[in-house]
């Protein structure tokens, strides 16, 4: 069975994904925006400061005899964003907006479906980058497989909701309740052609059931790990020492941080903060107010992210909403414990008490109640993060590819009649 993979910014989830599918032999091609291998003049040029960004588009060499780049909608929104053209960027409108570059990359895919019919028995495609290419595939013959990569938006907006009310003056930062109809009938469009559908963690799973109408089969692939830390040092448990917490995702009430503000004000010098993520606007008061309290740190390149892991003592994502928070993964690896929500995929790898902790999404006391217990019991951050760190040991990410490479192939129908 042949595949192509089509993602137009390739997270590390959409590599793994890729990789897999090459080693078991099923990899047709990949396509997307900004491609740079090794021994590449692209790869050359990165090495200058105004292209360093391009770095971030580094692909395993095994991955460049099947790749195809489409890189002009995408170059747009990186230098658009980086000269500040925020009307060229805008949520949905904006000719270079991260929703354009999707719909260039999906209608792109769609026209390269036809010149590659005979070479493939499926495509793979993600949400809001899946629709014409779906498409064309039933057309052809196709089979459509989608990558729901967070929970289904009606899901979001009734867990959401609830925010509205209980912090007002965070609303500005709930930017997913500005999405156009339009695009959430795409959303819903592009489940309805989905032959399969793949997510990362249970509780995405289960948003699917407020989708109404029929729907595909839907398998849980957990993502994996990034390789373990070998010389993570603990420091010595103390009552007198503050706890030092990390935060790391976007500013935003789904990530639920203004409950986090909230529990670390109540609980006072006896921790420190430390933030790391951008603005989900400019427009949130609450939230300008609640950084300059703390430690902040607008953006890191991702393994400066894992060097400061290693140098707190617990991170906390007590998010709202997630698909599965690579971050409770990364941190995991690293040797920091993670408190988390049963929003996120923290279900699906942490047992609460042995390797991390779980707690009640959306509730302020549930994370003072977390934080406070590891201020009287220090001496569980070492044990908690040795065991997510085994956790992590076991659960590389070329697990996840594996084992969504052999699902793809197990369940598959190939050409469709």
């Amino acid at each position: 069975m042949k595949v192509l993979i089509s993602h137009p910014t390739a997270n590390q989830n959409v590599r793994a994904a890729a990789i897999g599918m090459a080693n078991a032999n099923m990899l047709g091609a990949f396509h997307t925006s900004i491609a740079s291998f090794k021994g590449t003049i692209l790869n050359d040029i990165s090495n200058f400061t105004p292209f360093a960004e391009i770095k971030r588009r580094s692909f395993d060499k095994a991955l460049q005899p099947f790749t195809f780049s489409n890189p002009w909608r995408e170059a747009g929104r990186m230098i658009a964003s980086k000269a500040g053209f925020t009307k060229l960027t805008k949520h949905q409108t904006g000719f270079f907006s991260i929703d354009s570059v999707y719909k260039n990359q999906d209608k792109w895919v769609a026209n390269s479906l036809t010149q590659m019919r005979d070479k493939l028995q499926a495509v793979y495609a993600y949400e809001d980058g899946a629709l014409l290419s779906f498409k064309e595939a039933k057309k052809l013959g196709i089979e459509c497989l989608y990558d729901l990569p967070i929970g289904y938006w009606r899901t979001a907006r009734k867990l959401l909701e609830a925010e509205r009310e209980r912090w007002p003056e965070w609303i500005p930062t709930l930017t997913g309740f500005s999405d156009s109809e339009e695009k959430l009938k795409r959303k819903d469009e592009e489940l309805r052609l989905a032959d399969r559908i793949f997510v990362a963690s249970t509780f995405t799973a289960k948003t699917l059931k407020d989708f109404s109408g029929n729907i595909a089969p839907i398998e849980v692939i957990p993502y994996g790990f990034p390789p373990v830390i070998n010389n993570r040092e603990f420091s010595s448990p103390s009552y007198s020492k503050p706890l030092k917490l990390l935060f790391v995702g976007g500013l935003s009430q789904r990530k639920g941080i203004a409950d986090l503000f909230a529990a670390v004000e109540a609980i006072g010098h006896h921790v420190e903060l430390t933030i790391v993520g951008r603005k989900a606007t400019e427009e949130c008061e609450a939230l300008n107010k609640a950084l300059a309290k703390h430690t902040w740190i607008h953006s890191l390149p991702n393994n400066e992210i894992l060097k400061l892991m290693q140098r707190h003592d617990v991170l906390i994502f007590p998010s709202l909403f997630e698909g599965f928070g690579l971050v409770i993964s990364e941190a995991m690896s690293q040797g920091t414990p993670v408190i988390t929500t049963d929003r996120t995929a923290g279900p699906d790898l942490i047992k609460n008490g042995e390797n991390g902790w779980l707690i009640k999404a959306g509730s302020t006391k549930a994370i003072q109640e977390a934080i406070e217990e590891l201020l009287h019991r220090p001496a569980d951050i070492a044990k908690v993060g040795r065991a997510a760190m085994e956790t992590a040991r076991v659960r590389p990410w070329k697990v996840y590819g594996d084992e969504l490479a052999e699902a793809i192939e197990r369940n598959g129908s190939g050409k469709l009649k």
